[in-house]
């Protein structure tokens, strides 16, 4: 049963961890808006190619890394197949703590037969038309670390044509929230749309866990208001 206590730990975990992600999000929206009516005004100057987007993109990138609060580790917008001239899909991101475009090794990834559409960021909000949270994951592609990435789609016209989005490293949350929610008192899990553990103050709950047929299960969840997380309290 939900104490008097852990409900109102519960709500407040919940308004820390909305204002944390409050900043990312709402200028990840605000990008989104503006890539899609600059690559509109591009598109009618001819056909875009991979350059022209970086172009576009960069400014917008390097501002979203430089949010101060949040260490932001990279932001860039992904490109749909089909929608430049001269490659099949393009992945425009710049990361890192002195930002560079990343440049994916041709040994290991071939990006020309990535398909992004089959990834968790990039599909549900080509499917939904709405930003997502994804994650926690290992990101193979960018930083080989437990990362959440938050995506907003990104139209022309009503079109799909990709996503705008940026990268969170689950440590660098870990080191930013969990001090914030320790000082609560109880435990508190941080858990994502799909049941899974992306922090916890409880040291049984490691970042990735299934919170299905664990010992939280029955908790009540109070949801984070603007990102699609929730909060357990213990």
């Amino acid at each position: 049963m939900t104490t008097p206590t852990s409900t109102s730990t519960a709500a407040r975990a919940a308004a820390i961890v909305s204002q944390y992600f409050s900043a990312p999000i709402a200028s990840l929206e605000a990008t989104a808006l503006l890539l899609g009516t600059e690559l509109a005004a591009s598109g009618n100057l001819g056909p875009l190619s991979s350059q022209q987007i970086d172009a576009l993109v960069e400014p917008h990138a390097l501002a979203t890394v430089a949010l101060p609060d949040v260490h932001i580790y990279g932001a860039g917008f992904i490109a749909t197949v089909g929608l430049l001239t001269d490659e099949r899909n393009h992945l425009s991101w710049w990361q890192g703590d002195d930002p560079k475009r990343l440049l994916l090794a041709a040994q290991s990834v071939n990006k020309e037969h990535i398909d992004y559409s089959e990834l968790e960021w990039f599909r549900v909000p080509m499917e939904t038309g709405r930003g997502h949270v994804a994650g926690p994951y290992v990101d193979y592609l960018c930083s080989d670390e437990y990362t959440i990435t938050i995506a907003a789609p990104v139209h022309i016209d009503g079109t799909f044509v990709g996503v705008a989005g940026l990268d969170l490293l689950i440590d660098s949350v870990e080191r930013q929230l969990l001090p914030k929610l320790a000082e609560l008192g109880d435990k508190v899990t941080l858990v994502n749309s799909v049941g899974r553990v992306v922090i916890s103050t409880d040291p049984r709950h490691a970042t990735g866990d299934a919170v299905r047929g664990g010992a939280l299960a029955e908790l009540e969840r109070t949801e984070c208001e603007g990102v699609a997380l929730e909060i357990i309290a213990e």
